[in-house]
């Protein structure tokens, strides 16, 4: 297996996760830390906004290589056995018959928000060190 299909292999499981994580969040055995996780998780995921954009040179992709990954790994290892097992099979027959993978409003509304809260605290920090005085 060469780099290139290594590499696809890996986006596929990765999507095959995220819909585990879908289907897990509504499962009824499913822990509620491990469902709090699954939904941030999915949300972010399946936001068409990323939390660090990806024009930034290196950061851009750190929460799509490293993040995001690291997010779902842990989510999936808070499941039970057998319901990862069962949503795992119901991710990837949704993943055979539909092809689409569906977007998350609420994930894009969650990352534009926190953009703005950390836009307003830095404004509150640097006119509180005034800032402003000096360079405005």
């Amino acid at each position: 297996m060469n780099l290139l299909q290594a590499g696809r292999a890996w986006a596929r499981r990765i999507k095959r996760d995220v819909m585990t994580l879908w289907f897990a969040r509504k499962h009824p055995r499913t822990p509620w830390h491990a469902k709090a996780l699954g939904v941030l998780v999915v949300a972010y995921a399946l936001s068409p906004i990323d939390l660090i954009p990806d024009f930034i040179p290196v950061l851009g992709y750190l929460d799509d290589v490293i993040l995001l990954p690291a997010l779902i790994w842990l989510a999936v290892r808070l499941l039970p056995t057998d319901v990862l097992a069962q949503c795992r099979a119901q991710a990837e027959q949704w993943l055979l018959e539909a092809r689409a993978r569906p977007r998350s409003r609420a994930g894009a509304v969650a990352i534009v928000a926190l953009w703005i809260v950390l836009g307003l605290l830095l404004g509150a920090w640097l006119y509180g060190r005034g800032w402003t005085a000096r360079h405005g």
